[in-house]
């Protein structure tokens, strides 16, 4: 998490489609997931969802809330911890033996 300062809103990930039910362009920030903002043009809809995600932003911090970092500046490990039955754990790992591979190659493989 980060702070207002530290955090340029133009780093989120942002998305903007048209909204078929809405018959609009539909403006929407992954960090953000329950942020959206509607307009009849996608300019006009990303810049609406700009300005949105700068006052929640500017809300979090006032109120001295975690400020939810950009996706593309956090570090990620590049490890995955997942919990599977035992059942499922026993059947990958032969499948990953009948391939050849390791099982960690094998996983990689289905991802």
């Amino acid at each position: 998490m980060a702070t207002e300062e530290s955090v340029q809103v133009t780093r989120y990930k942002y998305s903007v489609a048209w909204s078929a039910e809405d018959d609009e362009y539909l403006a929407t920030v992954a960090e953000f997931p329950s942020l959206s903002w509607l307009a009849e043009s996608q300019a006009t809809a990303l810049s609406g969802m700009l300005g949105l995600v700068r006052s929640a932003v500017a809300d979090l911090s006032r109120a001295g809330e975690e400020v939810p970092s950009p996706f593309a500046t956090r570090v990620y490990s590049g490890n995955i911890r997942l919990r599977v039955s035992p059942q499922k754990h026993r059947d990958l790992t032969i499948k990953a033996s009948e391939q050849g591979v390791s099982f960690n190659r094998y996983l990689n493989e289905l991802l």
